[in-house]
């Protein structure tokens, strides 16, 4: 199948880049509320995939980024989604607790989207570029080659650097494992701003994104923590239709399990993230 990319051309200014908003409302109300209290266009705000996910409110959260008209590619949600298909296809292990899960969320989520929504997610483009700072930049869900692909820090660079090439690009932005970081490699940037709908597995209920600037003609970035109303996503949560589990680390900031994560990030559970 052909890849959709859509090349939004060049950006100046603030860019605020985040990802995974999960169907978590609360956490995407507040993004968008700083966003303009910081005079960020909506046309700059740019999130690396998975609008629905494990949280409460996936038709509100939807809709309301719309109104927002700020940018997105599709994650893996939104691609079965709008295939209509029976899992999230987020890669997790057959017969994990992550697999267990998510037979109870993608149902849910699945069941309060209405036509406009799956619409929307329909229209999403695999993959967006464009230029910032004299930057060629392309925003990935996992990695160019596979949506679902789960790239950490600790990732070689010899996994990432082929992503650089095939898009001939200077910048990736990508989402999908859940922690922010970055990885610079000569004069290349691999930037994972994080996600808002959960938190990053650090004991802490703050979720992440980042913000770029071109001050100086030169690309800055920096990562940001959002403290957001999560006891109401939490209590949202507790429906007897989604994960007990989910809604408690919307709380406590720590995963129930760390079945995806690497050895170097697993060790890590719990511990406060300095970016």
């Amino acid at each position: 199948m052909d890849k959709k990319i859509k090349n939004i051309g060049h950006l100046k200014g603030k860019v605020l880049l985040f990802g995974g908003v999960y169907s978590n409302l609360q956490a995407l109300e507040e993004l968008k509320s700083i966003s303009e209290s910081l005079g960020i266009p909506a046309e700059n705000c740019i999130c690396t995939g998975d609008i629905v996910g494990y949280c409460a409110q996936p038709e509100e959260t939807v809709q309301l980024f719309k109104l927002w008209g700020a940018r997105s590619i599709a994650g893996n949600v939104e691609l079965q989604l709008a295939e209509g298909a029976e899992d999230c296809g987020c890669d997790f292990r057959k017969g994990s607790r992550c697999d267990g899960f998510s037979q109870q969320w993608y149902p849910y989520a699945q069941s309060q989207l209405t036509k406009n929504s799956l619409e929307f997610i329909a229209t999403l483009p695999d993959h967006i570029t464009f230029e910032f700072a004299g930057k060629k930049i392309m925003v990935v869900h996992g990695s160019y080659f596979n949506t679902s692909e789960f790239i950490f820090k600790s990732t070689p660079w010899e996994n990432k650097k082929p992503n650089f090439s095939v898009s001939n690009s200077e910048v990736i932005i990508a989402g999908h494992c859940g922690l922010p970081f970055h990885h610079q490699h000569e004069n290349l940037l691999w930037l994972n701003p994080g996600v808002i709908g959960m938190p990053a597995n650090d004991g802490t209920s703050k979720v992440w994104y980042a913000i770029m600037d071109d001050s100086n003609g030169n690309l800055n970035f920096e990562h940001h923590r959002l403290d957001y109303n999560y006891e109401l996503a939490n209590k949202l949560m507790q429906n007897g239709l989604l994960p007990e589990a989910y809604a408690r680390t919307i709380v406590t900031g720590i995963w129930d399990n760390t079945e995806i994560l690497p050895d170097v990030e697993s060790g890590l559970q719990g511990l406060e993230i300095n970016l």
